[in-house]
């Protein structure tokens, strides 16, 4: 019997990209890895399911012939199906997913596939952990990324994660510079200024193309936009429970008669 912990790998790039298969062969020292990931680019997804349509799931060749599979769904339709129809229920004792071809600071967490699934993940009670590069070629240099994987991994497989929560790892471009090392973070309070561009189709029509500009205006030393901006991988602790715990108090002085 096979005592290793099970680790279920994912991303939203596709199962054939550059990061995640830098990913899997960090993770296999660890344990005994199952790889779904879809099958084509689902990044921004954010916690998308697949509910009008169907699902496909196909056993592809991977490296060292590990389980793997791609999905015709999401980032989370991949975390549903591993646990549910591949696995039949048994919890994986670890998720990881990634390595994205970008970054995933601050607000993007909301829009991320890839923090998505790791979310699904700490809903289902499994420490889960994203992983982003701070460089969207698909010729990105994943070597400064694996030592952090090693680092982070050891350190929640020893340690376990608070219930309710995951982790987002952002690792910056490092242009041949050494790591400063790594730093636990808040979310920035930032913001995307969206612009959406006008084009026309073959034939004249008008179609819409989003833009945007990233608006940080939040300059404390101890966000995960600081971290990364310095030289700095940022791990942020993130949790799926939305609730403003901190305005409570003023809603509660609220009139709340229906009379």
């Amino acid at each position: 019997m096979n005592d290793r912990p099970l680790i279920l790998v994912t991303n939203d790039d596709g199962i054939f990209a550059p990061g995640i298969r830098a990913l899997v062969e960090e993770v296999s020292a660890f344990g005994q890895v199952m790889v779904v990931a879809p099958d084509k680019p689902q990044s921004a997804m954010g916690h998308a399911i697949t509910i009008h349509s169907f699902l496909r799931l196909k056993k592809v060749a991977y490296l060292d012939g590990l389980d793997a599979w791609s999905c015709s769904g999401t980032p989370v339709d991949c975390v549903k199906l591993a646990i549910y129809k591949l696995l039949e229920g048994r919890k994986p004792d670890l998720l990881v997913s990634g390595i994205n071809h970008g970054a995933n600071i601050s607000i993007n967490v909301l829009y991320s596939g890839t923090m998505s699934a790791a979310v699904e993940g700490a809903m289902e009670g499994i420490p889960s952990v994203g992983f982003s590069l701070m460089d969207h070629s698909m010729e990105a240099d994943f070597d400064p990324v694996r030592p952090v994987v090693r680092r982070v991994l050891a350190n929640v497989l020893q340690h376990g994660l608070a219930v309710g929560s995951c982790l987002n790892v952002n690792v910056p471009r490092t242009r041949g510079e050494a790591l400063r090392g790594m730093r636990v973070c808040r979310q920035a309070r930032a913001n995307w200024n969206d612009a959406f561009e006008t084009r026309l189709d073959p034939g004249g029509h008008e179609y819409y193309w989003l833009k945007g500009e990233f608006n940080n205006g939040d300059h404390g030393e101890d966000t995960d936009v600081w971290a990364v901006n310095n030289g700095f991988v940022s791990i942020v602790p993130t949790q799926f429970d939305m609730t403003a715990h901190h305005a409570i108090a003023e809603l509660n002085t609220w009139e709340h008669g229906l009379e």
